[in-house]
């Protein structure tokens, strides 16, 4: 009996815990055909490769199916401080160009310049897209984002993610090569189930 059990509880692990909603960062409709879910860290190369292979995939979806759209990608905040110092100061960076409608800008940012996550270089970056940098600077030293962050990490772990970059197709855990092609099949396959 407890070995049911035991089954039970780790395909729960590649399950995602928390569905995506409203209150996540998405480009995309939540109705889409293929709602994908990436836990992230701004410092992980790896991260920054995905993001790139996520991009293009993106453009491939663009022109809605049956009038539906086809690709929801939803990004959660998955830092790793033991490893990457600058990664929870660089989610909360995020968060604080959100606060001012610019999160995606920012994120984007963030990806392309990874080995440059200083206070200077985030100030630098949001002056560059035009937010309030005092009031940015404030949001991040006042840590007013972490429970949001917070949230996310738990999310992630509720949902058996130990590392970033960590990928859901449709709630669930997409385990297969990082890289274009075969993430671009995945998508696709279950976008026709």
């Amino acid at each position: 009996m407890s070995h049911d059990v035991s089954v039970e509880n780790f395909s729960d692990r590649y399950q995602l815990a928390v569905p995506p909603s409203k209150q996540d960062h998405r480009q995309g409709s939540l109705s889409a055909r293929v709602v994908l879910v990436a836990y992230g860290d701004y410092q992980c190369p790896q991260c920054g490769e995905l993001h790139t292979s996520i991009q293009a995939i993106q453009r491939q979806f663009e022109a809605p199916l049956f009038g539906r759209e086809t690709l929801c990608f939803v990004f959660r905040h998955f830092p790793q401080p033991q490893l990457h110092p600058q990664a929870q100061k660089a989610a909360a960076a995020t968060e604080a160009a959100a606060a001012q409608g610019q999160f995606w800008q920012m994120h984007e940012l963030l990806l392309k310049h990874q080995q440059e996550l200083g206070d200077g270089d985030l100030a630098e970056y949001a002056d560059n897209l035009g937010l309030d940098v005092t009031q940015f600077l404030r949001d991040i030293a006042q840590k007013v984002y972490v429970d949001h962050i917070n949230q996310d990490i738990i999310s992630g772990m509720d949902s058996g993610v130990v590392s970033a970059p960590a990928l859901f197709i449709n709630g669930v855990r997409y385990t297969d090569a990082l890289e274009f092609e075969p993430l671009l099949i995945a998508i696709a396959e279950a976008s026709h189930s």
